[in-house]
Formats: C-alpha cells, structure tokens, sequence
C-alpha cells in the first residue's frame, strides 16, 4: 500500500488488514472448490448416457411443420453426436421421417431442438426418439 507525505509515495512494509483478510477468503474459496471437484471426481459413478425425449409444441412454419421438444440427459455422463429421429405415423404406416444431430447433450442437462416436417402432424402419431450417440 502506498502512504502520501508531502507529495512523495512510499510503500509500507506492513499490507494493511484487508489485503490479509482478501488473501485468506481467496484461499479458502480455491482451497473448496479443488475439494468439492476431487470429492465429485473419486464418488460420482460413471452412468451410461440415459437419454429422454420430451415434445414441447407444434408450430406451422413456412416450410410446413416444426415440433420443438426438449432432449435430457439424466445420467453423469455426456453424450456426444445424438441422433434423434422422428417420424410422423398413421397407424403402423410412417408417413414421413425426419432426424437431427445434437453435437452433445451434457451429463445432467437438457438441450432444445426441432424437427420440420412437411405433412400436418395433427391427428397423426408423432414418435419422437433418441436414436444414438458417441462417447465424447
């Protein structure tokens, strides 16, 4: 810390109370979260990808229809390029199939996607689904 005498600057030798009582808390904080990341790292067990799709809306859009839905991944571990497919279904007939690639979904997280269709899903069976991914 610098002390004004006169116009001149001079340092102390001695830091000021705050300056001790920042470096401890800073300590302390770093000193957690190291602990927190090590205990997460040596408890939490590695699960497989467990992926879930769930249909938000239906839209009409300029190049037909768009259902958004919402993709989550329960398990601790990521899961990269996820494949989701969808088809539109009357009966055991597919009328139309559609897929999207999510670069990842992230352990314990969910992602928002959509997939466009050019028939009228009303009235018709949507099946949406997680179809696969990689280990990143």
């Amino acid at each position: 810390m610098t002390r004004s005498e006169q116009g001149r600057h001079r340092e102390r030798h001695d830091p000021h109370w705050i300056e001790w009582l920042t470096g401890l808390v800073s300590a302390l904080l770093i000193a957690g979260m190291l602990g927190w990341v090590g205990w997460e790292a040596f408890t939490r067990e590695a699960m497989s990808p467990d992926l879930s799709v769930t249909v938000l809306a239906t839209q009409k859009a300029k190049a037909g229809y768009r259902i958004t839905f919402d993709i989550a991944n329960s398990a601790t571990t990521t899961a990269a390029a996820v494949t989701v497919i969808g088809r539109l279904m009357d009966g055991d007939k597919i009328i139309e199939e559609n897929h999207v690639i999510f670069d990842y979904v992230a352990a314990e997280s969910k992602s928002t996607g959509a997939l466009l269709f050019e028939t009228d899903p009303a009235g018709r069976q949507v099946d949406i689904r997680a179809a696969g991914y990689t280990d990143p």
